[in-house]
């Protein structure tokens, strides 16, 4: 008879790791064995992908903020040597789209920080909305190409271009640079100046630093395969979407959005991702 996880230890696995911690000290706290967490993690990121996918589609999103947000890969860049892949090794940045409205994530993507990941990423972005959206990004120069061929002239697009005092010696080092001056640029169309910000997706950037472990700078809690990586992203995505209540809001952004009428738990995610089981 095949050892089947039972339910309760397969939710409380998915409370921990949607809640910062690490696969080990999961492994410690529900009693089941590393490669065991590790396999749900897997099982159940993918299928929240493939559910995000589905669901994140005709979206009413006027005011889109777009971002990245870095970590790696078994070795941080400077480490990768001439014999490591360097498609499997090294920096691995998640690029991130926000809806300053309802606060949902329609879009996210994986990969270097290179042109053909952002052109993926803003057309993937660009398949999901309904409306002519006002984007905002940060002074990256790959979203002025990708915007333009995903978007063309159906777009309001401007940059939001942030300048950091030097970083200081020391103990400077753990804390954030202090922001010395913010330029404001519209690319394209007519996007409103006062409206154009990247605030909220930065904080978006700090949620998920805090509640992926594997994203936590000086941590020994890095990713080792890009799979468990990306697999970790989209759970996190899918909890943030559907079952965390936002602050502000007081409902999800999948309710703000409009894509569900109810706030799904823990459960109803899990069965939403293997079982295709939605609320």
């Amino acid at each position: 008879m095949a050892n089947v996880l039972p339910r309760d230890k397969q939710l409380a696995i998915l409370r921990c790791l949607v809640e910062g911690c690490s696969v080990r000290s999961t492994e410690r706290m529900v009693d089941v064995s590393r490669e065991t967490v590790l396999s749900l993690l897997v099982r159940v990121g993918e299928g929240c992908e493939k559910l995000l996918d589905c669901t994140m589609r005709n979206l009413n999103c006027e005011c889109i903020e777009v971002d990245e947000i870095w970590g790696f890969i078994q070795k941080k860049q400077r480490h990768v040597r001439a014999s490591d892949d360097p498609s499997v090794v090294g920096d691995a940045w998640t690029f991130i789209a926000l809806d300053a409205d309802t606060k949902l994530i329609p879009a996210f993507r994986v990969g270097k920080r290179d042109a053909s990941n952002t052109n993926a990423f803003i057309s993937d972005l660009a398949s999901r909305l309904s409306t002519r959206p006002q984007i905002t990004s940060d002074g990256l120069a790959l979203y002025i190409d990708a915007i333009e061929s995903a978007f063309g002239h159906d777009v309001d697009y401007g940059q939001v271009i942030k300048s950091y005092e030097a970083e200081p010696a020391g103990a400077g080092r753990y804390s954030p640079p202090k922001v010395t001056s913010i330029e404001k640029a519209i690319v394209f169309g007519d996007p409103d100046l006062e409206s154009m910000s990247t605030s909220y997706v930065e904080r978006q950037n700090l949620t998920m630093r805090m509640q992926i472990r594997r994203m936590t700078r000086l941590t020994n809690a890095f990713s080792k395969l890009t799979r468990n990586h990306r697999a970790a992203t989209a759970l996190h995505i899918a909890h943030y979407n559907f079952v965390r209540r936002h602050q502000t809001l007081r409902t999800s952004p999948a309710m703000a959005a409009g894509i569900t009428d109810t706030l799904w738990d823990i459960g109803q995610l899990l069965d939403a991702a293997l079982d295709g089981v939605m609320p």
